[in-house]
């Protein structure tokens, strides 16, 4: 990969900088209004903002929220975001009524040095998902300088996270994105060994390659989640009623041979929680082996096999961790995705966490402080690790 200018490297002094930041943050109604609920993403933009501010840059934010759709709908609107944002940076955020057009052209000129706008939602025009030159042109109308800090969103070739830094004559990274280059690349190239990756989440098929990629660098894989029960499938173990299709069993087999020819560990579940439906907390019990009875699905691991993976954990100098070993957002079924983290976080290891989920469950089992990077990506970090070029970064070049 090559080396990406950084925003250290570009003078911002009086300059209109279009940053695109991954604000696609979690909302609730209360009342009329909507709220954000979890500010995880914008905080972790404020650094590349707050660097804008301080080298006396005109900083204008762009962010995609939701699926509108290309259509301005109310409850995707950025405005709870920007009231938010304005409270964590304690200065007005300037929101726009639109991403393009006279209005936002207007106001970017009339910025002052250090000021703060956010343009409304990117994905109210429809061009934003359809990589178009005119819209990034239109974009680029607003700015001097283009700085990629939406890591989540480098795997989409959409307009303003690849045609736009395609386009744009002066462009970089912002803090965010390096940081995850820092902590990734190393990772994916030459993890410090042992190195233990644990696997959960629903689907074999959107993790086989990463699997596929760790394989020659990995010492030990730990499978948790629905993805798991393929795996015991292909072994020949009963599943009950947990999901599982016929494509996922076929690429569970080629990962066990792949396995057993690298020589590589493999723990998956030897014990289960289960229920007769995902909604049935009343119903669950934990089986007496690894096989799963008529009737019933894994909602989550059991007490043994939480201590297998434990044992897995000992030794390692590096943990990669990506996806739940149960139904966690049911409390009920959470205990093994909590536990597991908090046993990860015990280590001395090196411990690195990516995904949605697996951010989540972190922060819920109150371990955050304990890990020493959890990637703002899910898709964008996946393919990252299994070796993929992004477009967002490639645009960049």
């Amino acid at each position: 990969m090559r080396p990406l200018r950084t925003i250290t490297e570009i003078p911002l002094k009086a300059k209109r900088v279009f940053v695109r930041v991954d604000f696609n943050v979690p909302l609730k109604q209360e009342g009329e209004a909507w709220v954000v609920t979890d500010t995880t993403r914008l905080v972790g933009a404020l650094p590349t903002i707050r660097y804008i501010i301080e080298q006396g840059g005109r900083c204008i934010l762009a962010s995609h929220l939701g699926r509108p759709k290309g259509k301005s709908i109310k409850k995707y609107s950025l405005e709870p975001v920007a009231a938010k944002l304005s409270e964590l940076l304690g200065k007005d955020v300037i929101l726009t009524d639109d991403c393009i057009g006279d209005g936002p052209r207007g106001l970017s000129h009339q910025l002052r040095n250090g000021d703060v706008m956010l343009l409304e939602n990117l994905r109210f025009r429809p061009e934003e998902e359809e990589n178009s030159v005119e819209f990034a042109n239109q974009l680029l109308e607003l700015c001097d300088i283009y700085i990629s800090d939406a890591f989540g969103a480098l795997h989409r070739a959409h307009t303003s996270t690849f045609m736009a830094p395609k386009l744009a004559a002066v462009k970089g990274v912002g803090f965010l994105v390096q940081k995850e280059l820092e902590a990734l690349l190393p990772l994916r190239e030459n993890p410090h060994r042992p190195f233990v990756l644990i696997m959960g989440g629903s689907k074999i098929s959107d993790k086989i390659g990463v699997l596929e990629h760790f394989l020659p660098k990995v010492d030990r894989v730990i499978i948790g989640g629905a993805m798991a029960y393929a795996f015991l499938k292909a072994r020949g173990t009963e599943i009950g009623n947990s999901l599982c299709d016929d494509r996922q069993v076929q690429l569970a087999s080629k990962l066990i041979k792949g396995a057993l020819v690298r020589n590589v560990e493999l723990l998956i579940p030897v014990d289960h929680l289960v229920a007769s439906k995902i909604d049935d907390t009343k119903s669950a019990s934990v089986t007496p082996g690894a096989a799963i009875p008529d009737g019933k699905m894994g909602v989550d691991i059991g007490p043994n096999t939480l201590a297998l993976y434990e044992k897995g954990l000992e030794g390692a100098e590096t943990i990669f961790w990506n996806g739940p070993m149960g139904v966690f957002e049911v409390p009920a079924f959470a205990q093994g995705t909590f536990e597991l983290a908090k046993k990860i976080a015990a280590t001395t290891a090196k411990k690195l966490a990516g995904g949605g989920d697996s951010v989540a469950a972190i922060v819920q089992a109150g371990v955050e402080s304990s890990f020493d990077f959890i990637s703002t990506g899910g898709g964008a970090t996946l393919e990252f690790l299994e070796g993929k070029e992004l477009p967002g970064l490639k645009a960049l070049e």
